[in-house]
């Protein structure tokens, strides 16, 4: 059923949002953000479906806050999301809102063991329904939205309802539907969580083959990053759309002299060179300067466990086949079972009762039932 869309984009339009989430009951909900083209991944649009309505709401238009907040954090309905842990990160940040009791179409299609659990895969295997793939990476941040792009938004949450039906049914003859129940609940939680302040990583760590650079050359690849940073945050566009990273690691393994030698440089932009490019070579040349005592090596691991032990490896090795024969008796993804960064938890914790292993952060209660026994016996 193709439920009508409107698009909301002012204060007006918002009363019949309103009156319209008063009666529903679980609501349909997906995010836009603009982080793929835009310095921040701000939140962009909020698509929202009821059984019989879809609206496209515009946050970067009106306040929806509190015309949201009251449905989206009432307990006694569910949000159906697909994938929905982002979605969860960008409503409390931009939003302030928590969604209280959450339903995810991807979560339940991995518990049924589908070899591919995209949303348009499986509305079309499960509903007959086909989504246009022509705006998956669009620029959600554009004003004025053209309607292709908005009715093409509204496919995410219109067919969410009858989703879940299939997918929940099945589960609840396989007897799983509460595992699924509680990776949502870990899921909302998670979320929560992530709300906490925290350090942002160093950018350094995400370039392949930093870490075996000398001091000198990371310490110029810093000067490259806030020289490409600061240049995104002005054009509002997402830094890689500025430069690659494969663009600022050749120009400075290059050490251009100039700003001909600069727009030569494998993948670097002449235009770029051309208007910025000087800026660049000052900063680099600055680092050449530097005494070694003032260089920026790349940052030490803090907090790491360290090298694990010949008998950790062997303890890993053992857990790790229990969860790989479990895994394939029952049809799922090995990382659905138990990711293996949470084994290598397991290892170094050593649980020794399910409730201990229950305690640990990233393990979930359904985990504990179908594996935390077998893990016990073989650590």
């Amino acid at each position: 059923m193709n439920h009508p869309v409107r698009y909301i984009h002012s204060t007006g339009g918002l009363e019949r949002v309103t009156r319209s989430l008063a009666s529903a009951g679980d609501l349909a909900v997906d995010c836009e953000a603009a982080g793929y083209h835009r310095y921040s991944d701000r939140l962009c649009l909020v698509q929202l479906s009821t059984s019989s309505e879809t609206f496209v709401l515009d946050p970067l238009s009106v306040d929806l806050t509190p015309h949201l907040k009251p449905h989206l954090e009432d307990p006694a309905r569910r949000v159906l999301m697909h994938g929905g842990s982002y979605d969860l990160r960008l409503l409390r940040r931009d939003l302030d809102i928590a969604v209280a009791r959450l339903g995810d179409t991807q979560v339940a299609a991995s518990f049924l063991g589908e070899p591919a659990t995209g949303l348009q895969t499986l509305l079309d295997k499960h509903l007959g329904v086909r989504l246009a793939k022509k705006y998956q990476k669009a620029d959600w941040a554009r004003r004025p939205l053209p309607r292709d792009m908005i009715d093409y938004a509204a496919g995410d949450t219109r067919h969410l309802h009858r989703l879940t039906d299939v997918l929940e049914e099945r589960l609840r003859e396989l007897g799983r539907l509460h595992w699924a129940e509680d990776e949502c609940r870990w899921l909302v939680a998670s979320a929560a969580e992530s709300s906490k302040p925290e350090i942002p990583p160093d950018p350094l760590t995400r370039f392949k083959g930093a870490r075996r650079m000398d001091a000198r050359t990371v310490t110029a690849l810093r000067e490259a990053i806030a020289w490409r940073d600061r240049i995104a945050r002005s054009l509002d566009r997402a830094p890689f759309r500025v430069a690659t990273d494969a663009a600022l690691l050749a120009a400075v393994a290059a050490r251009p002299a100039s700003v001909r030698q600069l727009a030569d440089v494998k993948g670097f932009s002449p235009r770029l060179a051309a208007k910025s490019g000087r800026s660049l070579l000052e900063a680099l040349g600055r680092v050449r300067r530097l005494a070694n005592r003032e260089l920026q090596p790349y940052p030490v691991r803090r907090g790491g466990r360290g090298r694990p032990t010949p008998e950790e490896e062997a303890t890993l090795d053992r857990i790790t086949a229990v969860r790989n024969a479990v895994a394939e008796e029952l049809g799922l993804d090995r990382g659905r079972v138990m990711a293996n960064h949470v084994l290598r938890e397991v290892v170094a914790v050593g649980p020794v009762t399910p409730a201990e292993l229950e305690a640990m952060p990233d393990v979930r209660r359904w985990q504990v039932d179908i594996l935390g026994r077998k893990l016990l016996r073989a650590l």
